[in-house]
């Protein structure tokens, strides 16, 4: 099975991740398929990247996201995309939205100590 999830990477006490698509038994930093994106909580609020159009093939081939990404994918607002793909919209639409969406969030760049 493949799993979409976090992989560590950063400092220590200062941690920020990769997103990547990796076989269910990888170890969490070990081999895996492909990058797809990033995600850094330490910034105000959490930076958030993502292929978009990479994660919905790897969906629709049946990848299972971990929790803690199921609840970020929530955050912000890629799993409703997703249904709405998954419904028969155009993809094109769906990514050109999700493109306005990353636009418009402002994100702090400097990190906050924890």
């Amino acid at each position: 099975m493949v799993k979409i999830r976090l992989r560590r990477t950063g400092l220590r006490n200062q941690a920020s991740y990769r997103i990547v698509v990796c076989d269910k038994e990888a170890p969490r930093d070990g081999r895996f398929l492909e990058i797809i994106g990033t995600y850094n909580p330490r910034t105000e609020p959490f930076s958030f990247e993502v292929q978009e159009d990479r994660v919905y093939h790897w969906l629709l081939k049946g990848a299972q996201p971990s929790e803690s990404l199921a609840k970020l994918f929530k955050a912000v607002g890629l799993t409703e995309r997703y249904e709405k793909v998954k419904a028969g919209e155009s993809e094109e639409t769906v990514l050109n939205e999700a493109k306005s969406f990353y636009e418009n969030r402002k994100i702090k760049l400097q990190t906050r100590k924890d």
